[in-house]
């Protein structure tokens, strides 16, 4: 099995394709709370490791007292250092739960999202998994939220099919793009300008509804990670 410890030392070396992928994945972060709307600003990062997408961006970003985080990462010690890093950067609003992040039922009580990030996920599922989750965005989202995403574009490249499926799902894309010193990875991000018709992967932004029937069947989780040596 993956040690999903040792795989953010990479993040270290800033001139590894891990920092130059974070670097743009934080550009985005911070963008969506500059545009999100006035007040309150619910972040959902799923499959979270140690937090860096959003401690890294939070401390001096404008709006980061409007912003109640939650991060969900089911290593207990990825998200024992996210916690300490949270606290570490004086962000006392970040909230990190050990939890599976393919079951929304372990994060419904802070749905839907203004901000939605599903990074390090789609390189680590199937595709059917991919377009699953994609398909229960809208339901994890308030109208208007920001999703980040990411995804390696090692052939056969999928990542055409995937903003594809985000655009079937109701989001406008804002951003896509890859580290100039790492085109094989990319950073995507999309605003959802409507809720997914109904039997399409939606339902009622922030219901269940949707990524637990129309996303996925009953008790069954949005992805599984695959098992790597």
């Amino acid at each position: 099995m993956r040690d999903w410890v040792a795989w953010h030392e990479p993040y270290d070396d800033l001139s590894s394709v891990l920092s130059a992928r974070l670097r743009l994945v934080q550009a985005q972060l911070a963008d969506a709370l500059d545009h999100a709307p006035a007040g309150l600003v619910r972040l959902l990062s799923l499959c979270a490791g140690q937090g860096r997408d959003v401690i890294g961006v939070l401390p001096t970003h404008p709006r980061r007292d409007d912003v109640s985080a939650v991060l969900i990462e089911a290593n207990a010690e990825n998200a024992e250092t996210a916690r300490r890093n949270a606290a570490a950067a004086g962000l006392p609003q970040i909230e990190v739960r050990q939890a599976d992040a393919s079951r929304p039922s372990g994060y419904a009580d802070v749905l839907p999202a203004d901000v939605l990030l599903l990074c390090g996920i789609f390189g680590n599922v199937s595709d059917a998994d991919i377009q699953r989750t994609i398909a229960a965005a809208p339901a994890l989202s308030a109208p208007g939220a920001t999703v980040i995403w990411t995804r390696h574009r090692r052939p056969p490249d999928l990542t055409p099919q995937v903003r594809a499926w985000f655009r079937e799902v109701g989001f406008a894309e804002v951003s896509f793009s890859s580290p100039e010193n790492a085109p094989k990875t990319a950073v995507g991000a999309g605003r959802l300008r409507r809720a997914a018709a109904s039997g399409g992967g939606g339902g009622t932004p922030g219901s269940l509804d949707g990524p637990e029937s129309a996303a996925a069947r009953p008790g069954e989780p949005l992805f599984t990670f695959r098992s790597r040596t």
